[in-house]
């Protein structure tokens, strides 16, 4: 039982935050795709896929990390890092992660398949990104916005102008988000040699943050009046404006990670809006 809670926490189950950055974008695509609920068995296959491919995501950033996650006192504790899992069990999780991960592709068209290997490499090279640029965060948001050309693709077979629009946008949200939890993490990362947009923007951070924030605010609605949705929608995006608004303020009393967390609620205001649109 302990060895299944260790390949939890591996997976980090224990910690369902990303899951939900994750899914939330490609949630938004999945509606404003159909223009209302989805089929049933395209929002089983994106949920499932989430999951599968943000705990695979999270074992390739541990075994590229693992060596650096001993001197930051945050991630110490990670099974890997900490010995209580073999780096040949966490290769032997990832291939069956992998391996489920291509038997749900596999149910999507082939230009849904073929954003799926794009999605792949770009999140396994994300890790190595730390140690090249201090842009990580951007090949990030690539990552995690993949699920938005994905959905449409699978749900109209092709990828219309909205949606590269829509994954521009979504790329702006993690760079957002992961710079305040970087943060966190600053003077560790600074020892070690990582990289990040926290060492690079320093004292400015709250200030780069604050620019992204406007920037994602101001694309949400414009994709909003592009695609004339009823008032609902803005709704949601005045509810989700109070939220960055929060945010900047949690960060200026020096609380990044709680404005990091925050951000799972943000993205759910965001669905409730596309969901209460088509209805």
């Amino acid at each position: 039982m302990q060895r299944i809670l260790f390949y939890l926490k591996l997976m980090r189950f224990h910690r369902p935050v990303g899951i939900l950055l994750l899914l939330w974008p490609t949630l938004w695509a999945l509606w404003l795709a159909n223009q209302g609920f989805p089929p049933i068995k395209l929002l089983i296959i994106f949920i499932l896929g989430t999951v599968v491919t943000r705990a695979a995501g999270c074992i390739i950033n541990d075994l590229c990390d693992q060596d650096f996650d001993r001197h930051v006192q945050r991630t110490q504790d990670r099974p890997l890092t900490s010995g209580k899992i073999s780096r040949l069990e966490a290769f032997s999780l990832l291939l069956l992660l992998s391996l489920l991960a291509l038997a749900l592709a596999l149910q999507l068209n082939l230009l849904s398949i073929f954003i799926s290997i794009l999605a792949a490499i770009v999140a396994s090279i994300y890790p190595l990104m730390k140690r090249i640029t201090h842009f990580p965060q951007v090949v990030l948001g690539v990552a995690f916005s993949m699920g938005v050309p994905m959905a449409y693709a699978a749900s109209l077979n092709h990828i219309p102008t909205q949606a590269w629009e829509l994954f521009a946008i979504c790329i702006l949200w993690p760079l957002m988000y992961d710079t305040a939890y970087a943060m966190t993490d600053a003077e560790d990362d600074k020892k070690i040699g990582i990289k990040s947009t926290a060492l690079f923007f320093g004292s400015y951070n709250v200030l780069f943050i604050g620019i992204l924030q406007g920037l994602f605010w101001l694309g949400l609605g414009f994709i909003g009046l592009q695609a004339k949705l009823p008032k609902a929608f803005f709704l949601s995006l005045g509810i989700s404006g109070i939220l960055l608004i929060y945010q900047q303020y949690l960060l200026r009393r020096g609380q990044p990670f709680k404005a990091f967390l925050n951000n799972q609620w943000l993205g759910l205001i965001i669905w409730i809006g596309c969901v209460l649109s088509f209805l």
